[in-house]
């Protein structure tokens, strides 16, 4: 067998291979690069490395590992169900190592990041309230915000890219090595401009036929505002009309409502500080009782840098105020 390379036959009970006392720093960069960059290609690039370097080093650690950790194939790299649960160590450790030797060679910038991912519709709502308070407490910390579908604020955080995550939990394949605890139940939304024709009265009851009236602007396909949409109007028996337009953009989304006669059904945390500010109506229609959790996503046994920690809390304290799980049942969720 070449030396550095995996094979499954020369193990054949599975079992883990001994200790590998000679993994290096070196093979968990290139794995976490791999994890993250989801290619050989561009992780080789990332690296400063060749391709076949790249992969020879993932080979080595495989080989140490005693068992395949990453997929290669056309569509790039994906982790396999060992190098998921590999993963989460291996961002432990190098994250540790880079903040251990920008503080040696005092190249540490004097100024904290927390890198945070966020629904669309979480950013501009709970988090966006979060990042004021911290900048009126905390002035020189920064906050970088990644938005994305939940399968990538996942993959993110797994892969060491985000501190933490405000999204929704999964199937218990995509949640190995992620924590979720519960902020809030996110309901749905239906608004308009405040000079809508269906605006007129807030105690009017619009019904969802008189919706079609007007172009409607959705979540995407995918995502779990848009599986409460579309049961929103399986429960009326009414298809979802043509003409429609379907975005994750909360600001594409919200210029058309405001800008024309359309009518937006989206989570009700998005939109909130509009219908605060009486730019945007929220129409009294009867959607679904039911409601999506969302809550912080962190990686499972990591311990999370003091200003995310802090950004954490916030917002916990803020999902309180603003209809979020009761007290008791947030230390609960904490603790589970």
């Amino acid at each position: 067998m070449e030396r550095g390379s995996y094979d499954a036959a020369a193990d054949p009970a599975g079992e883990p291979a001994a200790p590998p006392a000679r993994i290096g720093l070196r093979h968990l960069s290139c794995f976490v690069v791999v994890a993250q960059e989801r290619t050989l290609a561009r992780a080789a690039q990332r690296l400063h490395l060749s391709q076949p370097a790249v992969s020879k080093t993932l080979a080595e650690l495989e080989r140490f590992a005693g068992r395949r950790l990453v997929e290669r194939g056309r569509a790039g790299a994906t982790l396999t169900q060992a190098g998921e649960q590999f993963l989460r160590h291996a961002v432990n450790v190098t994250r540790a190592m880079d903040s251990a030797a920008a503080a040696f060679t005092r190249t540490e910038s004097p100024f904290l990041t927390a890198e945070v991912g966020a629904l669309p519709t979480v950013a501009v709502g709970l988090l966006a309230q979060a990042i004021t308070r911290l900048n009126r407490h905390r002035p020189h910390a920064g906050v970088s915000v990644r938005t994305g579908a939940n399968p990538e604020l996942l993959a993110a955080l797994k892969a060491g890219e985000v501190d933490f995550a405000v999204g929704r939990t999964a199937e218990p394949a995509m949640m190995a090595g992620v924590s979720f605890e519960l902020l809030y139940a996110e309901s749905l939304a239906v608004v308009t401009r405040a000079k809508h024709p269906l605006a007129t009265s807030e105690a009017r009851a619009v019904s969802p036929l008189e919706l079609l009236d007007y172009p409607l602007v959705i979540p995407g396909i995918g995502t779990a505002p848009r599986h409460d949409v579309e049961g929103f109007f399986e429960a009326h028996g009414i298809p979802l009309p043509p003409g429609r337009t379907e975005t994750q953009s909360v600001s594409v989304a919200r210029a058309l409502t405001l800008l024309s006669e359309a009518v937006w059904i989206t989570s009700r945390h998005a939109v909130q500080f509009d219908i605060d500010m009486g730019w945007l109506r929220r129409l009294n229609v009867p959607v679904p009782g039911s409601a999506e959790p969302v809550g912080l996503l962190t990686r499972s046994g990591a311990t999370p840098t003091e200003l995310a920690a802090y950004l954490m809390d916030t917002l916990r304290d803020l999902s309180l105020n603003h209809g979020g799980v009761s007290g008791k049942t947030a230390l609960a969720a904490r603790r589970s």
